[in-house]
């Protein structure tokens, strides 16, 4: 799957470019910083689980095209790998 057509992708990066968007309103209205540094750290995570969703996926891609389409078992072992990324 493309990465222009991957939903999961992309829902993730319009969740950081809403949070991104309410961090810009609320500097420019002078909330607290606290505020504003927890917005800040809900953009960092949403980026953080966009860019996990596209190794993982990129990785699969060039895996099946290397290999042709994975097994159960193979895809498995991709979620363990998936899984295993988070501690990057």
């Amino acid at each position: 799957m493309s990465h222009a057509n991957d939903p999961k992708l992309l829902n993730r990066l319009r969740r950081a470019h809403g949070h991104l968007a309410t961090i810009i309103d609320m500097v420019e209205t002078g909330r607290e910083g606290l505020d504003i540094a927890q917005q800040m750290q809900a953009v960092i995570s949403a980026l953080e689980a966009a860019k996990k969703v596209l190794v993982i996926d990129h990785i699969e891609h060039h895996l099946e095209t290397a290999t042709g389409p994975l097994t159960d078992a193979g895809r498995a072992e991709l979620a363990r790998i998936a899984t295993l990324a988070k501690y990057l």
